[in-house]
């Protein structure tokens, strides 16, 4: 079952102080569309298979809430789960070239064209990988024993014809490109933040399946 996340962009009014209220300043849908377990597991310890210490997992909700935001929240019941939060504060001074703590959980899959290997999946079943691999495959249940496992070391690669399979280490900014589906928070945080200051922006979120 997939995961999808929810939430705002808060912002406090700088000359309100600190005890100041919170405003929900953009909903979250409007600016991310995406489905992204990498960006999930990189910020908020979601679907965790690339291995990253989360920037801000299990946070919870923010003591001090937009309405909007804690109205939001409330009307997902029982399927929201996993509430964090993260400022602007703390999003610009992440290294993103930090590496993941461990090896990503899934076989990078790579295909030759022309000449160069394009990476394909990172995280399809793949029988062809198990064959390549010589791991068992549960003949009624189709399972693939091993699948996932973390005792390969980093670069371990097979090659199959045009495909190549490869143990492999993600960065922060393979999870969440520069100018990729994060681009549009980060802009509007940014911009935010230029008036109101970094510490008076933040993303607060949650996620459903």
């Amino acid at each position: 079952m997939g995961a999808d996340i929810h939430g705002f962009i808060e912002c406090r009014a700088r000359w309100t102080g600190p005890e100041g209220e919170w405003a929900a300043a953009v909903d979250l849908d409007l600016l991310y569309v995406g489905r992204s377990y990498d960006a999930f597991d990189c910020l908020f310890g979601v679907r965790n298979h690339a291995g990253f210490v989360p920037l801000a997992a299990e946070r919870g909700l923010p003591e001090l809430m937009s309405e909007a935001a804690r109205t939001e929240f409330d009307d997902w019941g029982g399927t929201a789960h996993s509430p964090s939060w993260i400022g602007w504060n703390e999003l610009k001074c992440v290294d993103w070239d930090e590496q993941a703590e461990i090896t990503d959980r899934r076989i990078h899959e790579y295909e030759a064209v022309n000449g160069t290997w394009v990476l394909v999946s990172k995280a399809a079943w793949s029988a062809r990988f198990a064959a390549l691999a010589g791991l068992p495959v549960d003949p009624t249940t189709g399972v693939i024993d091993g699948y996932g496992r973390r005792d390969w070391p980093e670069g371990t690669e097979w090659r199959d014809g045009d495909r190549l399979y490869r143990v492999e280490r993600m960065i922060r900014r393979d999870a969440v490109p520069q100018e990729g589906e994060w681009q549009p928070v980060w802009s509007v945080m940014e911009a935010l933040a230029a008036v109101h200051g970094d510490g008076n922006v933040r993303l607060t979120v949650w996620f459903d399946n």
